[in-house]
């Protein structure tokens, strides 16, 4: 199998110390030993993930194209945090394989491609209101200041509340594919089991059990029941 290898960081710092471009093609590697492929091509970008026009990217899709090779990245957000990107791409002729979803299919992409926007939605919002609590509080921005207790409580809070939004999400998201397989299998045991066998990965990104099924479950059942 040929494979064309994507690494992007997001800083340029990043890019000249190789912070996390290392860890990546050791993922990415080591994955391409598992599929017995051979990297026909590497490409590295040093740009955002909100930016879907990157030219080191465009170049790894063209040659995928031509070579007829599947491209291989460390993590889904590499490509993009934009939902209709990925799944635009995933539609097109480039096949590609994420090192953390191996087992990815059209379900499971669709889960994290969305939860992925949903991430990056919440980590500039959780910054700007950080941002805004400071000046609010007369901090001056722009150079190094000491942290005061109230403003890492505030920061404190935000990741809290981002948090707590990240999950909710999934777990509205989750309910959608767990129920009705639920339905199907009838047990707890056999649609963790299924779940396992498409590839679903939990929010913590480990197998599905009894027990994290019966969450899902109760959870959608108590909302039904409060509404």
């Amino acid at each position: 199998m040929k494979v064309v290898a994507y690494y992007r960081v997001s800083t340029q710092k990043q890019g000249i110390s190789k912070l996390g471009i290392e860890a990546q093609k050791e993922a990415v590697e080591r994955m391409v030993r598992e599929m017995k492929g051979t990297i026909v091509a590497e490409f590295i970008e040093v740009e955002s993930g909100k930016n879907d026009t990157r030219p080191k990217l465009q170049e790894a899709l063209t040659t995928s194209r031509l070579h007829n090779a599947t491209m291989v990245v460390a993590k889904l957000d590499r490509l993009s945090r934009n939902a209709a990107f990925l799944l635009t791409l995933q539609k097109s002729s480039v096949r590609f394989v994420c090192c953390d979803l191996p087992h990815a299919n059209d379900l499971t992409i669709g889960i994290m491609a969305i939860v992925a926007q949903e991430e990056a939605r919440l980590i500039s919002l959780r910054t700007k209101n950080a941002l805004e609590a400071l000046k609010a509080r007369g901090v001056k921005l722009g150079s190094p200041q000491p942290m005061t207790s109230k403003c890492m409580r505030l920061g404190q809070l935000a990741a809290a509340d981002a948090r707590r939004k990240y999950s909710n999400l999934w777990n509205e998201d989750a309910s959608q594919v767990v129920l009705p397989i639920f339905m199907k299998c009838g047990t707890l045991s056999a649609t963790a089991h299924h779940l396992n066998e498409l590839g679903v990965p939990t929010r913590r990104g480990k197998d599905w059990t009894a027990t994290s099924v019966r969450r899902i479950v109760s959870r959608t059942n108590e909302q039904e029941r409060t509404q």
